[in-house]
Protein backbone atom coordinates (compact mmCIF):
# COMPACT_ATOMS: atom_id res chain seq x y z
CA UNK A 1 0.00 0.00 0.00
CA UNK A 2 0.87 4.17 -0.19
CA UNK A 3 3.13 5.72 1.77
CA UNK A 4 1.58 7.80 4.37
CA UNK A 5 0.24 11.36 3.46
CA UNK A 6 -0.42 12.76 6.93
CA UNK A 7 2.26 15.57 7.11
CA UNK A 8 1.36 18.73 8.49
CA UNK A 9 -1.65 20.11 6.26
CA UNK A 10 -2.25 17.37 4.34
CA UNK A 11 -5.42 14.77 4.74
CA UNK A 12 -4.59 11.25 5.06
CA UNK A 13 -7.15 9.17 2.99
CA UNK A 14 -8.11 5.32 3.72
CA UNK A 15 -9.95 3.28 1.70
CA UNK A 16 -12.64 0.77 3.37
CA UNK A 17 -14.16 -2.20 1.46
CA UNK A 18 -16.65 -4.40 3.13
CA UNK A 19 -17.21 -7.84 1.93
CA UNK A 20 -19.72 -10.39 3.08
CA UNK A 21 -18.67 -14.48 3.55
CA UNK A 22 -18.33 -16.16 0.06
CA UNK A 23 -21.21 -18.25 0.46
CA UNK A 24 -23.55 -15.39 0.58
CA UNK A 25 -21.52 -13.57 -1.75
CA UNK A 26 -23.17 -12.90 -5.11
CA UNK A 27 -26.27 -14.79 -5.31
CA UNK A 28 -27.60 -13.42 -8.42
CA UNK A 29 -24.88 -14.62 -10.38
CA UNK A 30 -25.89 -18.40 -9.44
CA UNK A 31 -28.03 -19.10 -12.85
CA UNK A 32 -24.62 -18.27 -15.43
CA UNK A 33 -21.70 -19.27 -13.09
CA UNK A 34 -21.40 -22.40 -10.42
CA UNK A 35 -20.15 -21.51 -6.85
CA UNK A 36 -16.48 -22.64 -7.49
CA UNK A 37 -16.50 -19.74 -10.18
CA UNK A 38 -18.53 -17.52 -8.44
CA UNK A 39 -15.64 -17.09 -5.56
CA UNK A 40 -13.51 -16.87 -7.83
CA UNK A 41 -15.09 -13.81 -9.73
CA UNK A 42 -15.88 -12.72 -6.17
CA UNK A 43 -12.16 -12.21 -5.25
CA UNK A 44 -11.49 -11.18 -8.48
CA UNK A 45 -13.59 -8.14 -8.70
CA UNK A 46 -11.99 -7.41 -5.05
CA UNK A 47 -9.01 -8.08 -5.82
CA UNK A 48 -9.10 -4.93 -8.90
CA UNK A 49 -11.27 -2.63 -6.95
CA UNK A 50 -8.44 -3.09 -4.31
CA UNK A 51 -5.76 -2.77 -7.05
CA UNK A 52 -7.59 0.58 -8.68
CA UNK A 53 -8.00 2.34 -5.05
CA UNK A 54 -4.77 1.58 -4.04
CA UNK A 55 -3.01 3.34 -7.36
CA UNK A 56 -4.95 6.37 -6.15
CA UNK A 57 -2.50 8.91 -4.88
CA UNK A 58 -3.46 10.43 -2.17
CA UNK A 59 -4.59 7.05 -0.78
CA UNK A 60 -2.76 5.60 2.40
CA UNK A 61 -4.51 2.74 2.66
CA UNK A 62 -7.08 -0.04 1.75
CA UNK A 63 -8.57 -1.91 4.76
CA UNK A 64 -11.30 -4.63 3.62
CA UNK A 65 -13.21 -5.62 6.54
CA UNK A 66 -14.96 -9.30 5.93
CA UNK A 67 -16.05 -12.02 7.94
CA UNK A 68 -14.72 -14.75 5.13
CA UNK A 69 -10.92 -16.48 5.95
CA UNK A 70 -10.80 -16.99 2.24
CA UNK A 71 -11.71 -13.09 1.42
CA UNK A 72 -9.42 -12.03 4.24
CA UNK A 73 -6.57 -14.19 2.96
CA UNK A 74 -6.99 -12.80 -0.50
CA UNK A 75 -6.71 -9.13 0.58
CA UNK A 76 -3.43 -10.09 3.09
CA UNK A 77 -1.91 -11.67 -0.27
CA UNK A 78 -2.45 -8.15 -2.53
CA UNK A 79 -1.19 -6.03 0.33
CA UNK A 80 -4.76 -5.01 1.63
CA UNK A 81 -4.93 -4.78 5.38
CA UNK A 82 -7.88 -6.59 7.70
CA UNK A 83 -10.33 -5.78 9.58
CA UNK A 84 -12.52 -8.71 11.21
CA UNK A 85 -16.07 -8.11 11.09
CA UNK A 86 -17.01 -7.51 14.47
CA UNK A 87 -20.69 -9.04 14.37
CA UNK A 88 -20.80 -12.57 13.18
CA UNK A 89 -24.99 -13.49 14.90
CA UNK A 90 -26.14 -14.82 11.02
CA UNK A 91 -29.98 -13.82 12.61
CA UNK A 92 -28.81 -10.20 11.85
CA UNK A 93 -30.47 -8.13 8.16
CA UNK A 94 -27.55 -8.66 5.72
CA UNK A 95 -27.49 -5.24 5.41
CA UNK A 96 -27.56 -4.20 8.92
CA UNK A 97 -24.16 -6.50 9.47
CA UNK A 98 -22.85 -4.12 6.36
CA UNK A 99 -23.39 -0.96 8.09
CA UNK A 100 -22.05 -2.17 11.20
CA UNK A 101 -19.23 -3.60 9.91
CA UNK A 102 -18.30 -0.06 7.43
CA UNK A 103 -19.00 2.00 10.88
CA UNK A 104 -16.57 -0.02 13.34
CA UNK A 105 -13.73 -0.46 10.93
CA UNK A 106 -14.33 3.66 9.91
CA UNK A 107 -14.38 4.08 13.77
CA UNK A 108 -10.90 1.96 14.37
CA UNK A 109 -9.33 3.60 11.06
CA UNK A 110 -10.06 7.23 12.18
CA UNK A 111 -9.10 7.12 15.61
CA UNK A 112 -6.12 4.51 15.46
CA UNK A 113 -3.40 3.47 13.19
CA UNK A 114 -5.12 -0.09 10.99
CA UNK A 115 -1.90 -2.06 10.49
CA UNK A 116 -1.61 -5.45 8.99
CA UNK A 117 -3.54 -7.29 11.55
CA UNK A 118 -6.41 -4.58 11.73
CA UNK A 119 -5.22 -2.94 14.61
CA UNK A 120 -2.63 -0.30 16.20
CA UNK A 121 -2.14 2.47 18.59
CA UNK A 122 -3.52 6.11 17.50
CA UNK A 123 -1.31 8.48 15.12
CA UNK A 124 -3.43 10.58 13.34
CA UNK A 125 -6.23 13.57 14.56
CA UNK A 126 -9.76 11.53 13.77
CA UNK A 127 -10.77 14.92 12.08
CA UNK A 128 -7.60 14.57 9.62
CA UNK A 129 -8.35 11.41 8.53
CA UNK A 130 -11.21 11.22 5.67
CA UNK A 131 -12.43 7.50 4.55
CA UNK A 132 -13.74 6.48 1.03
CA UNK A 133 -16.32 3.17 1.76
CA UNK A 134 -16.37 1.27 -1.23
CA UNK A 135 -18.58 -1.57 -3.02
CA UNK A 136 -16.15 -4.47 -3.13
CA UNK A 137 -17.40 -5.20 -6.90
CA UNK A 138 -16.18 -2.31 -8.85
CA UNK A 139 -13.99 -4.59 -11.40
CA UNK A 140 -13.93 -1.75 -13.95
CA UNK A 141 -13.15 1.48 -12.33
CA UNK A 142 -10.25 3.69 -12.97
CA UNK A 143 -8.12 4.90 -10.62
CA UNK A 144 -8.94 8.35 -12.17
CA UNK A 145 -12.54 7.88 -11.05
CA UNK A 146 -12.21 7.19 -7.76
CA UNK A 147 -9.33 10.14 -7.53
CA UNK A 148 -11.91 12.73 -9.29
CA UNK A 149 -15.08 11.51 -6.56
CA UNK A 150 -12.66 12.23 -4.23
CA UNK A 151 -11.40 15.99 -5.20
CA UNK A 152 -15.07 17.09 -6.03
CA UNK A 153 -16.62 15.20 -2.44
CA UNK A 154 -17.37 18.18 -0.16
CA UNK A 155 -15.70 19.14 2.69
CA UNK A 156 -17.17 18.95 6.33
CA UNK A 157 -19.52 16.10 5.39
CA UNK A 158 -20.62 13.14 3.31
CA UNK A 159 -21.02 12.64 -0.34
CA UNK A 160 -21.77 9.52 -2.62
CA UNK A 161 -21.50 8.68 -5.46
CA UNK A 162 -24.70 6.78 -7.04
CA UNK A 163 -24.54 3.41 -9.11
CA UNK A 164 -25.50 3.06 -12.30
CA UNK A 165 -29.11 1.49 -11.39
CA UNK A 166 -29.21 4.64 -10.00
CA UNK A 167 -30.86 2.91 -6.36
CA UNK A 168 -27.39 2.05 -5.07
CA UNK A 169 -24.17 3.51 -3.41
CA UNK A 170 -21.48 2.97 -5.46
CA UNK A 171 -19.10 5.25 -2.49
CA UNK A 172 -19.48 7.43 0.59
CA UNK A 173 -17.10 9.81 1.06
CA UNK A 174 -16.15 11.49 4.52
CA UNK A 175 -14.10 13.99 4.16
CA UNK A 176 -12.57 16.71 6.35
CA UNK A 177 -15.64 16.32 9.08
CA UNK A 178 -15.52 15.27 12.60
CA UNK A 179 -18.45 12.84 12.21
CA UNK A 180 -19.28 9.83 11.86
CA UNK A 181 -19.21 7.71 8.70
CA UNK A 182 -23.32 6.63 9.31
CA UNK A 183 -23.55 4.14 6.53
CA UNK A 184 -26.74 3.38 5.25
CA UNK A 185 -25.74 0.67 2.10
CA UNK A 186 -28.51 -1.38 1.47
CA UNK A 187 -31.75 -1.34 -0.80
CA UNK A 188 -32.47 2.07 -2.07
CA UNK A 189 -29.42 3.26 -0.25
CA UNK A 190 -28.23 6.17 -2.23
CA UNK A 191 -32.01 7.75 -1.33
CA UNK A 192 -31.16 6.81 2.81
CA UNK A 193 -28.14 8.27 2.21
CA UNK A 194 -28.98 11.53 0.65
CA UNK A 195 -31.94 12.13 2.84
CA UNK A 196 -29.36 11.62 5.61
CA UNK A 197 -27.24 14.54 4.73
CA UNK A 198 -24.74 13.10 1.99
CA UNK A 199 -24.36 15.29 -1.10
CA UNK A 200 -24.33 13.54 -4.63
CA UNK A 201 -21.79 13.51 -6.44
CA UNK A 202 -22.31 14.45 -10.75
CA UNK A 203 -19.18 12.92 -12.24
CA UNK A 204 -19.89 10.60 -15.34
CA UNK A 205 -16.65 8.01 -14.09
CA UNK A 206 -18.83 4.63 -15.70
CA UNK A 207 -16.58 2.36 -13.80
CA UNK A 208 -16.82 3.64 -10.86
CA UNK A 209 -20.55 3.34 -10.74
CA UNK A 210 -20.62 -0.11 -11.77
CA UNK A 211 -21.03 -2.49 -8.98
CA UNK A 212 -21.93 -6.19 -10.45
CA UNK A 213 -24.58 -7.93 -8.80
CA UNK A 214 -26.01 -9.27 -11.71
CA UNK A 215 -24.85 -11.63 -15.33
CA UNK A 216 -25.93 -8.43 -17.35
CA UNK A 217 -23.73 -6.09 -14.68
CA UNK A 218 -20.70 -8.70 -15.38
CA UNK A 219 -21.32 -8.58 -19.01
CA UNK A 220 -21.22 -4.37 -18.99
CA UNK A 221 -18.26 -4.34 -17.17
CA UNK A 222 -16.16 -6.75 -19.43
CA UNK A 223 -17.21 -4.71 -22.64
CA UNK A 224 -16.05 -1.56 -20.22
CA UNK A 225 -13.06 -3.52 -19.78
CA UNK A 226 -12.44 -5.10 -16.15
CA UNK A 227 -9.16 -5.33 -13.83
CA UNK A 228 -6.62 -8.20 -14.84
CA UNK A 229 -7.50 -10.21 -11.64
CA UNK A 230 -11.21 -10.30 -13.43
CA UNK A 231 -10.17 -10.69 -16.77
CA UNK A 232 -7.98 -13.68 -16.38
CA UNK A 233 -11.15 -15.52 -14.37
CA UNK A 234 -13.70 -14.48 -17.20
CA UNK A 235 -10.96 -16.13 -19.98
CA UNK A 236 -10.65 -19.01 -18.09
CA UNK A 237 -14.37 -19.61 -18.12
CA UNK A 238 -14.36 -19.03 -22.04
CA UNK A 239 -15.12 -15.28 -22.58
CA UNK A 240 -13.90 -12.92 -25.15
CA UNK A 241 -10.96 -10.60 -24.86
CA UNK A 242 -13.84 -7.65 -25.77
CA UNK A 243 -11.84 -4.81 -23.93
CA UNK A 244 -8.35 -4.40 -22.31
CA UNK A 245 -8.22 -3.21 -18.43
CA UNK A 246 -6.91 -0.59 -17.06
CA UNK A 247 -6.41 1.08 -13.91
CA UNK A 248 -5.23 4.44 -14.88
Amino acid sequence: MGASRDGDGDRVVRVLIAVKDLTAAKSRLAAEFSPPDRTRLVLAMLSDTVAAADAVSVVDSVTVVTPDPLVAETARRIGARVFDEPVRDPALPPDERLNHAFSAAAHVLRHGHVGADGRGGSTVAADRVDIIALQADLPAMRSVELAQAYTGARRGGRSLVVDHHGTGTAALILKDSPDELAPLFGRDSAHRHTESGARELDGTWPGLRLDVDTADDVRRAHRLGVGPATAAVLHSLGWSDEASATTA
